[in-house]
């Protein structure tokens, strides 16, 4: 991406942060339905891409299925932006009112346990409202990670904003995020990580959706080198203003195998629950982004 051009993603992200947060409700979501209906009309590649990656998931769907969903899907992506921009806006009220986990005993034993949790997730409907709402309704802090982006700034204000919500948020570069995560998990605190797309290049293998990609060795590796509790967690949207969700029961570390043998088990076992809460809603998956092996050029990793 070119300077230039990084400037003006700063400058948009940063209008909607200044702007968005500002407008009634009605409007922010009119305004986020429209801009997802025009990029959807455009056909751009990442329209193109969710529609590639939504036929993996409804192998059965026909070429209007898929523009049907891919149109769903779009403006499911702007529905968590234009949550996201209002989210530091929004009363501790709204956000305990905002979203409904199912089966949320398995997180708060968890937390009672004392022996710490990872929560992951994949890019399912807004990640980051889940995150708010366990840092205000439960009260319980977390520490997570975020890919770093260019420009600096922009990262920047990712940063700001997710800390904002009471996460502590960790570059995703640099060597040093795993070990801090291992002591806050040691501590018995609560570890959250986006977790179906590799982004080292240099993941698990798993079958998902019965084709091979990569997946993070992280929350595995974690669960193993803690004794952290390990929790899939799928969210999902449905026609009203509360947000939807599961935590899974827990991936347990196998009895049997060394490190490598028992990571890939767990990160299989997590790639089953992505796609058991993908399948059920999969227009509220965010995957602009190539995901498959057969989709990526080697050489040069996920994009």
């Amino acid at each position: 991406m070119s300077s230039a051009r990084e400037r003006l993603t700063d400058t948009l992200y940063g209008v909607g942060w200044s702007t968005v947060k500002k407008l009634p409700e009605p409007v922010a979501v009119r305004l986020g339905r429209t801009i997802a209906d025009l990029a959807w009309k455009r056909r751009g590649k990442g329209v193109q891409r969710l529609e590639s990656n939504y036929a993996r998931v409804v192998p059965d769907a026909s070429p209007e299925r898929l523009a049907e969903l891919s149109r769903a899907g779009m403006r499911s992506y702007l529905r968590y932006w234009m949550e996201s921009f209002r989210l530091p806006a929004w009363s501790a009220e709204r956000i305990r009112t905002g979203f409904d986990p199912k089966d949320l005993h398995h997180l708060t034993d968890g937390i009672a346990s004392g022996r710490g949790v990872v929560l992951a997730l994949p890019h399912l409907a807004n990640w980051d409202l889940a995150g708010a709402w366990v840092t205000t309704a439960l009260e319980t802090p977390f520490t997570t990670v975020a890919e770093r982006l260019k420009p600096e700034t922009l990262y920047d204000r990712f940063v700001a904003y997710r800390e904002g919500l009471g996460m502590e948020v960790l570059p995703h570069s640099g060597g040093t995020a795993f070990g801090t995560l291992a002591r806050r998990l040691r501590d018995g605190g609560l570890v959250c990580l986006v977790a179906e797309r590799d982004l080292s290049a240099s993941g698990v293998e798993v079958t998902f959706f019965g084709e091979a990609t990569r997946m993070p060795a992280g929350p595995a590796l974690l669960a193993q080198q803690t004794g952290a509790l390990l929790l899939p967690v799928t969210l999902w949207y449905d026609d009203s203003p509360v947000m939807q969700g599961r935590v899974h029961p827990p991936v347990e570390v196998p009895e049997s195998g060394d490190r490598a043998e028992k990571t890939s088990v767990m990160t299989q076992a997590l790639a089953d629950a992505f796609a058991t809460g993908i399948a059920d809603h999969p227009e509220d998956w965010h995957m602009l982004q190539r995901l498959w092996l057969a989709d990526l050029d080697p050489s040069k990793g996920p994009s």
